[in-house]
């Protein structure tokens, strides 16, 4: 199939994977603007596809599934939408989702539109205005509350009854997680093998079921430019799912790493210095004060997370290697899921 006359990089990528007219055709006028939209790629994120969207001083996002995707469940575009939806009225800074298309026929995949956030995302640095220990603080607390808000929204109340499977939840994960892994795996990871064992062997009893989100932390998340500042929005909804909020902690508290673990667990860290910020002991504190967690089997969940996000970071390497994938960052996670693997198993063996 030839390629449209002078369209290369993200320009292509525009024209495959959400040519404009098919997206006008589709969206005709339930958005505010007329004519077409002028559309750029997104490249903040390794999993979906994003697009900006913008006509008559009117902005929006466009969300799609990748072009290769190991597992179509995490790229659920139905869910993600339905679950932002949910999310209208309660204390969850998010972005409004507007339209929701599930026709493949319109540009390959199914999509939705959803309102642009003019936010920071606070994980690759942090600009002058927050890289002060005042702002650090705030920046942290307003995380670690957002968290426990998600976990105080009323699944049922909202319509999600049935959005997952809460019963079991926990001790599913390891195995769930390794079952995935093998659909594609390339390679020997051998720490990872032991770590899942651990978990297998070791499932804590969960508390009580809640939303959850399934990747937070300050990659999925932007602040308001302002100071002081706050929270605008938790994005990235397309892991969520009802379970146990403690693995969202759990995960949350594996990025937030002190002393020498960043040396130690690179693949894990900021990729900033963490001085500055609140510790984990204090924030996982604060966490359970608001909402009322016991957070004793913290250890089993900072594990469990790593053992995840080795998971899902195999995936995207594996894409990467069949060359399903163009994001040369995937490259850097033949180094990134081993480190992942060896973290989950220090922290089993309580050495981290």
């Amino acid at each position: 199939m030839a390629e449209p006359d002078g369209l290369t990089g993200d320009d292509l990528l525009v024209e495959r994977l959400a040519p404009e007219p098919a997206v006008r055709a589709w969206i005709g006028d339930r958005l505010p603007g007329e004519g077409p939209f002028r559309m750029k790629r997104v490249t903040t994120g390794h999993s979906n596809e994003l697009f900006s969207l913008e006509r008559d001083g009117h902005r929006f996002v466009l969300r799609r599934p990748p072009r290769v995707s190991n597992s179509p469940r995490a790229h659920d575009m139905a869910r993600e939408f339905r679950v932002q939806r949910a999310l209208h009225e309660s204390g969850v800074p998010h972005a409004e989702a507007f339209l929701l298309c599930e026709d493949d026929d319109v540009i390959g995949a199914p999509f939705y539109v959803m309102e642009h956030l003019d936010g920071l995302r606070l994980y690759d640095d942090l600009p002058a205005p927050f890289d002060e220990p005042a702002a650090r603080r705030r920046v942290a607390e307003e995380l670690f509350d957002a968290l426990a808000a998600i976990h105080d929204v009323d699944w049922r109340a909202v319509g999600l009854d049935d959005f997952g499977r809460p019963d079991n939840f926990t001790a599913r994960q390891a195995d769930r997680w390794m079952r995935q892994l093998a659909s594609y795996r390339t390679r020997d990871l051998p720490d990872l093998d032991a770590a899942a064992r651990w978990l297998c062997d070791h499932v804590p009893t969960t508390q009580r079921a809640t939303l959850i989100h399934g990747d937070y932390g300050l990659h999925n998340v932007l602040y308001a430019r302002e100071q002081p500042t706050y929270m605008i929005g938790v994005v990235d909804w397309e892991t969520a799912t009802i379970g146990d909020p403690l693995m969202d902690l759990g995960y949350l508290a594996g990025l937030w790493l002190e002393g020498d673990e960043p040396q130690r667990w690179s693949a894990s860290a900021l990729p900033y210095d963490v001085a500055g910020f609140p510790g984990r002991a204090e924030l996982t504190a604060r966490y359970a004060s608001r909402t009322g967690l016991e957070l004793t089997d913290l250890a089993w969940y900072r594990a469990m997370a790593q053992l995840k996000v080795a998971c899902i970071l195999e995936g995207s390497y594996a894409r990467f290697v069949r060359g399903d994938a163009d994001d040369a960052h995937l490259a850097t996670f033949e180094h990134a899921v081993p480190n992942h693997a060896a973290y989950a198993l220090a922290i089993t063996r309580g050495e981290a």
